[in-house]
């Protein structure tokens, strides 16, 4: 079953950012989480493939939060 999705153009004075929005559906049927990475992979002019990164531990706000907690 596909989801027809409009792509959106902001244009600004020195740049343009083009836009594509998940349905609400695809998003938790992909069980995405807020700031997850993927990454665009153009097969072809008519296909266009998103592929999940490996998800990386966020320590790094971890290990600032001991050091200031020591």
């Amino acid at each position: 079953m596909g989801f027809p999705t409009k792509i959106q153009l902001i244009k600004r004075i020195k740049s343009e950012q083009w836009y594509i929005n998940f349905p609400s559906a695809i998003a938790q049927a992909m069980e995405f989480d807020k700031g997850e990475v993927v990454e665009w992979i153009i097969e072809n002019k008519n296909k266009l493939t998103l592929k999940r990164t490996p998800k990386q531990k966020n320590t790094e706000g971890k290990k600032k939060l001991q050091d200031k907690q020591s």
